[in-house]
C-alpha cells in the first residue's frame, strides 16, 4: 500500500522529523537558558523532550533513508538492530515513568502548595528524574537481555524498525520465557502509569471540588489539563498499535501507527505545553516580537 505513496510519505515523514526536531530542542535549550522556567514543572518537561528526540532521532532517520531504497538493500546489523530496539523500547518506557513524576510534580504543587518548594527541591527532581530513566533502562535492559541471549535461524524483519518482538521472532528456540516477562513488563508499566495518574487526578479533583480559592481552580484546570492531554495521546497511540497486533490483516496500517506514535506525541507535546505555558508563550513573544516589529511598533 505505502510503495504507491512512497515520495508523499517519505516527504511527510521528513518535514513531521524536522519539525519536531526544531520545537524540541528549541524548548529544551529554552528552558535551560531562561531562570525564569528553571521549575520543577520545565525541568521535568525537559526530560520528555529528550525521550522524543533520542527516539526519533534513532529511528526516523534510519526508517527515511530505507524509505528511498530497494528491498533488497534495506539491511541492518543484528547488533545495530539490538541498539535501536533498546533505543525503541527505552523511548516507550520513559514516556510513561517521566509523566508519572510529572503527574506527582502537579500533585504537590496543587494539593500541597505550601510545601511545594521544600518537597520539590533540587534534590528531589534529580532523584526523580533518576528513578524514571533508572528503572526504564533496567526494564528494557533484562528485555532486550532475555531475547539476546536466544540462537538466531532466521533473517528477516517485516517491521519498519528493530523492537524486542522483532528480534525474538528470529529465534527458532522457545520464546516462553520472553512472552512471560514482556507480558509481566507490559501489565506493571500500564498499571503503574494508569493508576498513578488516576490516584493522583483524583485527589487533584477532590481537592479543586473542596476548595473555594479560584485562582488554585484555574490553575489545577491549566496545568492538570495540559499533562492529561499529552498522556492520553501517547496511551492511546500505544494502544492503536496494541490493537492493531490483533489483526494481521492490517498489518500495513500497525506500521504506519507504530511510526506515527514515534511522531505525534513528539511532535505535540512541545506545542500543547508551548501553549499552555504562560511563561514560554511570553518568552517567545518577546524574542520574535522585538527582532521582527518595526521601531514604531514596539515603541
Amino acid at each position: 500500500m505505502m510503495l504507491n505513496f512512497k515520495y508523499p510519505v517519505f516527504f511527510l515523514f521528513f518535514i513531521s522529523y524536522i519539525v519536531m526536531m526544531i520545537m524540541n530542542v528549541g524548548i529544551s535549550v529554552l528552558i535551560f537558558t531562561d531562570k525564569n522556567l528553571h521549575q520543577p514543572m520545565y525541568l521535568l518537561f525537559c526530560n520528555l523532550s529528550v525521550s522524543d528526540i533520542i527516539g526519533c532521532t534513532h529511528i526516523l532517520p534510519r526508517l527515511l533513508s530505507d524509505m528511498l531504497r530497494p528491498p533488497s538493500e534495506r539491511l541492518i546489523s543484528y547488533y545495530e538492530c539490538v541498539v535501536q530496539a533498546f533505543t525503541t523500547h527505552m523511548f516507550a518506557t520513559t514516556s510513561h515513568t517521566v509523566l508519572m513524576i510529572m503527574a506527582f510534580d502537579r500533585y504537590v504543587a496543587i494539593c500541597n502548595p505550601l510545601r511545594y518548594s521544600a518537597i520539590m527541591s533540587n534534590k528531589m527532581l534529580i532523584k526523580l528524574t533518576v528513578s524514571a530513566w533508572g528503572v526504564a533502562f533496567v526494564l528494557v535492559g533484562i528485555l532486550l537481555g532475555l531475547t539476546i541471549r536466544l540462537n538466531r535461524c532466521r533473517t528477516l524483519i517485516t517491521n519498519p524498525f528493530c523492537d524486542n518482538a522483532s528480534l525474538f521472532k528470529l529465534s527458532c528456540e522457545s520464546v516462553f520465557i520472553n512472552n512471560i516477562y514482556g507480558l509481566t513488563f507490559t501489565v506493571v508499566l500500564l498499571t503503574s502509569s494508569i493508576g498513578s495518574i488516576v490516584l493522583t487526578y483524583t485527589k487533584i479533583t477532590v481537592v479543586c471540588l473542596t476548595s473555594k480559592n479560584k485562582s488554585l481552580n484555574s490553575k489545577a484546570l491549566k496545568t492538570c489539563s495540559t499533562h492529561l492531554i499529552v498522556y492520553l495521546i501517547m496511551l492511546f497511540s500505544g494502544m492503536i498499535i496494541v490493537m492493531l497486533h490483533r489483526f494481521p490483516q492490517y498489518s500495513d496500517y500497525r506500521k504506519l501507527s507504530a511510526i506515527l506514535f514515534v511522531i505525534v506525541p513528539g511532535t505535540l507535546n512541545p506545542i500543547i505545553y508551548g501553549i499552555q505555558s504562560k511563561e514560554i508563550r511570553k518568552l517567545l513573544f518577546e524574542m520574535f516580537w522585538s527582532k521582527k516589529c518595526p521601531s514604531f511598533f514596539c515603541l
